[in-house]
């Protein structure tokens, strides 16, 4: 069973920055493909960013591109998801899942999701 604690969620005012952080236990950290999902109120769940399993293959949500960056550290079986020049329009609850494979980044790759950490961006 993967177990998947996230954090470094908190309040931010616009413009503002945030790291989070995802550590992962009970699966082969390096063999999978690894994500960041986010729903904001009222919304569904997307895809925000994910990263394959070597690094190599980055995906990003086109409305993050630029303010977001994946990577992971294989060594310390963690993802991160840097966070820049918020928006309030990024408020939302955001989850680290791990893929069912190494390089497939598609949204339907992932699960399970861990409890996620709220960001909120203050206008």
């Amino acid at each position: 069973q993967v177990d998947l604690v996230a954090s470094g969620g908190g309040l931010v005012q616009t413009g503002g920055s945030l790291r989070l952080s995802c550590a992962v236990s009970g699966r082969t950290f390096s063999n999978y493909a690894m994500a960041w999902f986010r729903q904001a109120p009222g919304n569904d769940r997307e895809l925000a960013a994910a990263i394959s399993w070597s690094g190599a293959i980055i995906y990003y949500l086109p409305s993050v591109t630029g303010r977001f960056t994946i990577v992971r550290d294989n060594a310390k079986n963690t993802v991160y998801l840097q966070m820049h020049d918020l928006e309030p329009e990024y408020t939302a609850t955001y989850y680290c899942a791990p893929g069912t494979s190494g390089n497939n980044l598609a949204p339907g790759n992932f699960g399970p999701w861990g409890p996620g950490t709220l960001v909120t961006v203050s206008s």
